[in-house]
């Protein structure tokens, strides 16, 4: 069992990361949607791509410290983790496209409110999941 200072380290990394992810997410959809004036599903969706990249990336290395030295429990890892980030990027857009297109809710009010959601289950995702066994 971790200990407490351990799992609040998690924790506040991964907010911390989350908070970066989200930021990332925001920017992109923004630039994409505003100043590009590209439809909502393709700046969601870049959005969503770029945002994902962000996130393995500072969830292997800093938020999990994952580091597999068997190459097919690393790949295992990566799938798992971008069908994950898949399946909450689906939700994303379902939400999007129902708050946004259909109820022409506020899109970055709606953003906001997505991405707690998504964060949320992507923790839930990462913790009990993907970064649960490692072979360091």
């Amino acid at each position: 069992m971790k200990r407490l200072s351990e799992r609040r380290r998690e924790v506040s990394l991964y907010l911390i990361f989350g908070a970066g992810t989200t930021l990332v997410n925001l920017a992109v959809y923004y630039f994409c949607a505003q100043v590009l004036q590209f439809g909502t599903v393709l700046s969601n969706s870049l959005a969503w791509a770029l945002s994902v990249l962000f996130a393995y990336a500072t969830n292997k290395a800093w938020v999990f410290k994952s580091s597999y030295k068997n190459l097919l429990k690393a790949a295992y890892e990566l799938i798992s983790f971008i069908c994950c980030r898949l399946a909450t990027g689906i939700l994303d857009l379902l939400l999007m496209l129902v708050g946004v297109d259909l109820l022409h809710w506020d899109g970055m009010l709606m953003k906001i409110f997505v991405n707690v959601v998504v964060i949320v289950t992507n923790y839930a995702a990462s913790k009990f999941l993907i970064f649960k066994a490692k072979d360091n």
